[in-house]
C-alpha cells in the first residue's frame, strides 16, 4: 500500500493546530483501517516562521504522535507557497502520494478517501474544487469569480474554484521540483506538470477559529503574481491600447486641421490639458507594467533558495 501524507503549511495558528490535528489523524486512521494507505502514513505540519506557539504546538504534537504527525521549522516567514512548496518536497522524500490542506480545516478532509480512490484508479493529480461560495462574503465572491475569468482571458490554466486543497502523487511532486521558479504560484503550476488528472467537489466550511491568514491585500498580491508568472499578455494589451490612443490622436489632429480651415476654432485648453494627463498617466501604467516583469526577471535570476528549513521533526 502507498505511503500517504497530508503537508499543512502554518502561519499563526495556534488557534486551530491542536484540532486540526486530531481530525486529520482521524482521516488516517480510517484510511489505514480500510487499508487504503500504509501503517505509517502521517502528517507533515510547516511552521512558516510563525510568531505565536504554532511550532511549540507542533512539537507537542509529535512527541505525543511521533509516528503519526511530523514537522518542518521553516528558520522565516517565506509565505504560503513557498511554505508549502518546502513542505511537498520534504514530503516527496518520505511518501508515495501528498495531499496538501490548509489547517483552517474550511476544506473538507471528508473527500480526501475520494482522493485516494481516484488516485488509485490511475491519476497522479487530484484537485479539490469547491462547489460553491455560499460561505463567502459577497465582495470575496464576486471578486474571486471575477479572478478566476480574468485569469482565463490572460491565457493562464488554471482549475476554476481550486485553491492549494490536492493530491499529487511522487512522480507529480518530482516533476513539479524541477520548477525552480521563485516567484511561486502553484495554482498555475499544477496543470503545466501533466499526468492523469481528476477532481472531487466539496462544500467550504466555516473556519474553525482564528483569523484568515490571507486578507485583502495578500489576496490582490496573489492575483497579480499569478497574472505576471504566466502571461505577458498584460504588456500586449497596453501596446494594443498605445495603437487605438495613437488612432484616436490621428482622428483628432484630422478633425483640427478641418476646424483651423473652416475657421471654426475653438480654444480646446480643457481637452488639451485631459489629453496630457491621460496620455501620462498610460505611459506611467505602461512603464510600471514593465517594471513589474523587468523585476520578476530580476528576482528569478538571483537564484536566491526560496526557503531554508532550520529544523525536521521525523
Amino acid at each position: 500500500m502507498d505511503k500517504l501524507a497530508i503537508v499543512v503549511p502554518c502561519y499563526n495558528e495556534e488557534e486551530v493546530l491542536e484540532t486540526a490535528s486530531e481530525a486529520l489523524r482521524g482521516v488516517l486512521d480510517d484510511l489505514i483501517r480500510k487499508e487504503k494507505i500504509a501503517e505509517d502514513s502521517f502528517i507533515l505540519f510547516v511552521n512558516d516562521g510563525s510568531k505565536d506557539k504554532t511550532w511549540e504546538l507542533i512539537e507537542k504534537e509529535h512527541a505525543t504522535f511521533p509516528t503519526k504527525v511530523c514537522g518542518v521549522k521553516l528558520a522565516g516567514n517565506v509565505g504560503h507557497q513557498s511554505a508549502l512548496t518546502a513542505g511537498l518536497l520534504t514530503a516527496m522524500e518520505m511518501s508515495d502520494v501528498t495531499v496538501s490542506i490548509d489547517a483552517d480545516l474550511q476544506d473538507d478532509i471528508l473527500v480526501i478517501e475520494e482522493m485516494i480512490d481516484k488516485f488509485h484508479a490511475g491519476n497522479d493529480i487530484i484537485y479539490g474544487v469547491r462547489k460553491e461560495r455560499k460561505t463567502d462574503t459577497f465582495f470575496k465572491r464576486v471578486t474571486a469569480q471575477g479572478f478566476y475569468k480574468l485569469m482565463a482571458v490572460m491565457g493562464v490554466k488554471t482549475v476554476y474554484n481550486h485553491a492549494d486543497f490536492r493530491l499529487m502523487s511522487k512522480r507529480a511532486i518530482e516533476h513539479f521540483s524541477q520548477f525552480k521558479e521563485t516567484n511561486m504560484y502553484l495554482r498555475g503550476m499544477m496543470p503545466l506538470i501533466g499526468y492523469n488528472t481528476d477532481s472531487v467537489y466539496y462544500d467550504r466550511k466555516e473556519r474553525v477559529a482564528g483569523e484568515s491568514k490571507y486578507p485583502l491585500k495578500k489576496m490582490l498580491a496573489l492575483a497579480f503574481n499569478g497574472i505576471s508568472s504566466f502571461s505577458i499578455k498584460p504588456i500586449s494589451m497596453i501596446m494594443g491600447l498605445g495603437m487605438i490612443i495613437i488612432l484616436c490622436s490621428i482622428l483628432a489632429a484630422i478633425y483640427a486641421l478641418v476646424s483651423y480651415f473652416t475657421g471654426n476654432v475653438e480654444p480646446g485648453w480643457t481637452s488639451l490639458i485631459l489629453s496630457i494627463w491621460f496620455l501620462g498617466g498610460l505611459q506611467l501604467m505602461a512603464i510600471g507594467m514593465v517594471g513589474l516583469y523587468i523585476g520578476k526577471i530580476y528576482m528569478e535570476v538571483k537564484h536566491r533558495p526560496r526557503y531554508n528549513i532550520e529544523k525536521v521533526l521525523k
